[in-house]
């Protein structure tokens, strides 16, 4: 996460980012989809099964539908241009995971919820299955109050990150984090933590998914966030298949486009390897052995390991 080091202290000083800044706007954007089940616990209780289902592939809840930057920055400019209507001059910019923003404290600072112990921002009303965005503006403007913090004694993300990522309360090391691994880390992913990927091949959620204050996350009122076809209880051995082409168009206007046709199919190697690991299964030996020559070093190098994690089968001496 080079980028967040490049840019130095712009991170915290809005005004050295957007020149002129006098305050910060922010902004929350729920994305539950809207046939998530409305009784609490069940949604969260469905996507940790698929934790059970080693052959399916897990993508973030948060990802299944339209690409949230698009759509948040363009929904925030159209509220800049109302503000802008009523105060007749205003400088401003508008942001949503897009540059050094330090998004999570800025939301914080200005009320919108508090950090939570796995450092995401959590909301009573809402909890932290929501985008944040910001619009900075030269207008200046009373500030919102902060809000307290209500995780108590409890640490269940802590004890569920599948790779001990929360090193501690408010602390992440997101070298370990499963979503930097499968998303932001380029490259080959450490061997270690190949095995606690599981079956997650674009983010993880486990965090989100035992906080108590989720019973209250909210469903989008946007069709945008509803669930594509395609990426929610997808095999691994279909996704895997997918040439560059296809997943591209299958991708289109999808966050997951970003990470490119090789890192999707390094990501899935390593589920295969560990769902290979977890039964001897001839369809998922079969899918890494067509991609054994495939022309990217680090797909070659995941897809060797994946099928080296296939159980020793008994011999039998006549």
């Amino acid at each position: 996460m080079n980028y967040m080091a490049a840019h130095g202290l712009k991170r915290a000083r809005p005004a050295e980012l957007v020149p002129g800044t006098v305050s910060v706007i922010t902004a929350r954007m729920d994305y539950l989809p809207a046939s998530t089940p409305a009784q609490p616990g069940q949604w969260q209780a469905a996507e940790l099964a698929r934790l059970q289902r080693p052959g399916e592939a897990i993508v973030s809840v948060y990802a299944r539908g339209r690409d949230y930057h698009k759509i948040m920055r363009a929904r925030l400019q159209k509220l800049s241009e109302r503000i802008e209507a009523e105060v007749h001059a205003l400088g401003h910019r508008v942001f949503t995971d897009s540059a050094p923003v330090l998004e999570a404290e800025l939301a914080a600072r200005s009320g919108q919820g508090w950090r939570g112990k796995h450092t995401l921002l959590l909301n009573r009303e809402a909890g932290s299955m929501f985008f944040l965005g910001e619009i900075y503006v030269d207008l200046a403007l009373p500030p919102s109050e902060p809000v307290s913090d209500h995780c108590g004694s409890c640490s269940a993300c802590i004890s569920i990150c599948p790779t001990q990522a929360i090193v501690a309360p408010h602390k992440l090391d997101a070298r370990r984090c499963i979503s930097y691994l499968t998303i932001e880390h380029a490259g080959p992913i450490p061997l270690e933590l190949r095995p606690l990927i599981a079956n997650r091949i674009y983010g993880c959620d486990d965090c989100q998914l035992v906080c108590p204050w989720n019973k209250f996350a909210q469903r989008s009122a946007l069709p945008d966030f509803d669930e594509r076809q395609g990426l929610t209880g997808q095999q691994l051995t279909t996704l895997f298949a997918w040439t560059e082409e296809e997943f591209l168009r299958y991708t289109e206007g999808s966050a997951i486009r970003r990470i490119g046709h090789e890192r999707w199919l390094r990501n899935i190697a390593v589920a295969l390897g560990n769902a290979l690991r977890a039964g001897a299964d001839d369809s998922l030996r079969s899918a890494l052995l067509a991609r054994r020559e495939h022309g990217s070093e680090v797909v070659r190098e995941h897809v060797a390991w994946a099928l080296d994690q296939a159980p020793l089968r008994e011999l039998s001496i006549k």
